[in-house]
């Protein structure tokens, strides 16, 4: 007799449990077209041979223009510790630049890549302008907060002269951990 009752208890709370279970997958993860988003990241970045570096931080404010296409204005400052002959100090820089990304899926996962244009300016660095190619990966955990990860490749270069250039000889890359919420 006790285990019927156990059976019939146990089995009315699975059944009970289902619609909490299919509501709790059936959550929509993620913007719609229209929303913003808003990230705070830790940052670093490094030249291509890995001899100088800088750390640092940066805020993302975006705009969905689509549901799974966001552009948006990037800021960064970095303190920035680089090798060479004549230097002593280090050095404090930024970045500011804007950016356009398309994420793929539609789920909690949502790998993108992207492009983003401004310019780099502080101690330390040649103020000059960059364009960069950037991908990574945004994991929401709650239905607008989300995990993101990025790398970026930037090539620097001072007019469009020598932009064609640059991609090969003046580069470095920047990566990205950080938070974000969309509202």
């Amino acid at each position: 007799m006790t285990r019927i009752h156990t059976t019939a208890i146990t089995l009315s709370c699975l059944l009970g449990a289902l619609p909490l279970a299919a509501a709790a997958q059936s959550a929509e993860f993620g913007p719609d077209q229209g929303d913003r988003e808003f990230s705070i990241s830790g940052t670093g970045s490094n030249d291509r041979d890995f001899n100088s570096g800088s750390f640092g931080v940066t805020g993302d404010l975006g705009w969905y223009l689509r549901d799974n296409m966001v552009g948006g204005v990037r800021q960064s400052v970095n303190y920035a510790s680089i090798e060479g002959a004549d230097i002593e100090d280090d050095f404090w820089n930024g970045s500011t630049r804007g950016y356009l990304d398309y994420q793929f899926l539609n789920d909690r996962a949502r790998p993108f890549v992207g492009g983003s244009l401004g310019g780099i300016y502080g101690d330390g660095v040649k103020d000059s302008a960059f364009a960069g190619l950037e991908t990574g990966i945004k994991y929401y955990v709650q239905t607008r907060t989300y995990f993101l990860a990025r790398a970026e490749y930037q090539f620097f270069f001072n007019d469009a002269d020598n932009a064609d250039d640059a991609f090969q000889d003046s580069g470095a890359w920047a990566y990205t951990i950080g938070l974000g919420y969309n509202f």
